[in-house]
């Protein structure tokens, strides 16, 4: 199927000599398009209903990820309020190699160190999804998690009938043991901030490449979590992670808390199981 590529956005695909467009696959929020040019293809996502911030936030956390080396991103050709241009990546087959050479490539992200815990910036607002976060930087790890992401969610779950409200009780009960719960204190390491394994390609020469991060300064075990979510990453992942940046004790029993914002998100979204699972979280925290 062709798009006619004087429908899109003007200020995205002006001065690139766009010959042609193709709708493509490219998540829940946005339409994308694989763009045709004399230079070779590239990506755009763009949405009719312009969100404040999504698009810039992603190419921020984009630039962030690649400035930080360790592991491939596509760069951002073009950033503006209704979408984004970025490098068209040509995908692959995941295979047992990308899985174990995706361990220390995550690794070496997270040990790039921020001076809070929160946003990248003075840009107080990101997006989880299509879900607004509140990225206020905090000194605590356990506040940050609690205040910015697990009792906001909770509330707006709970105030469209997706949530039993007494998830609320349940919510106060484990902010009392936030620390507890949110482990040993790290630094502040780079997240991707969204990474279910739809976040994650192969390219066609094997190399991992992630995409549509949340980035923010956060602990490395979130990432984790969210990988552990729905699966798709193999265990070699995960032991060589381990392998070149080892995990506290304990990091296997904290995945489901950590779980929690993800499942909330769902949960607003989309209802039913999910409010389930984030419920059952709330009441074994």
């Amino acid at each position: 199927m062709r798009a006619d590529a004087d429908a899109l956005p003007p200020e995205l695909v002006e001065g690139l000599g766009v010959t042609a467009a193709h709708p493509v696959s490219g998540g829940d929020i946005a339409e994308s398009f694989r763009l045709e040019t004399a230079d070779g293809p590239l990506f755009l996502k763009t949405r009719a209903d312009v969100m404040g911030g999504l698009f810039e936030r992603e190419a921020a956390g984009l630039r962030a990820l690649r400035a930080a080396g360790a592991v491939a991103v596509p760069e951002v050709i073009r950033a503006e309020p209704s979408g984004l241009v970025l490098e068209w990546i040509d995908v692959g087959r995941r295979s047992p190699s990308s899985d174990a050479t995706l361990g220390p490539e995550l690794a070496a992200l997270h040990r790039v160190t921020g001076p809070h815990f929160g946003g990248l910036d003075d840009v107080p607002t990101g997006y989880l999804g299509s879900q607004p976060m509140d990225l206020t930087p905090t000194v605590s790890w356990p506040e940050f998690f609690v205040d910015r992401r697990v009792r906001p969610l909770t509330r707006r779950a709970i105030e469209l009938g997706r949530l039993d409200p007494s998830a609320a009780s349940h919510v106060e009960r484990a902010a009392g043991r936030a620390s507890e719960l949110c482990g040993p204190p790290e630094p502040p390491g780079l997240l991707h901030g969204d990474l279910w394994a739809g976040n994650r390609l192969v390219d066609r020469t094997g190399r991992n490449v992630l995409i549509d991060p949340a980035v923010y300064w956060g602990h490395r075990e979130v990432d984790l979590a969210m990988m552990r979510l729905f699966g798709g990453f193999g265990p070699d992942t995960f032991a060589t992670y381990d392998e070149a940046f080892p995990l506290a004790d304990g990091w296997a029993q904290r995945i489901e808390w950590y779980q929690l914002p993800p499942l909330l998100v769902h949960a607003i979204l989309f209802g039913g199981s999910y409010g389930r699972s984030a419920m059952a979280v709330l009441v074994r925290s």
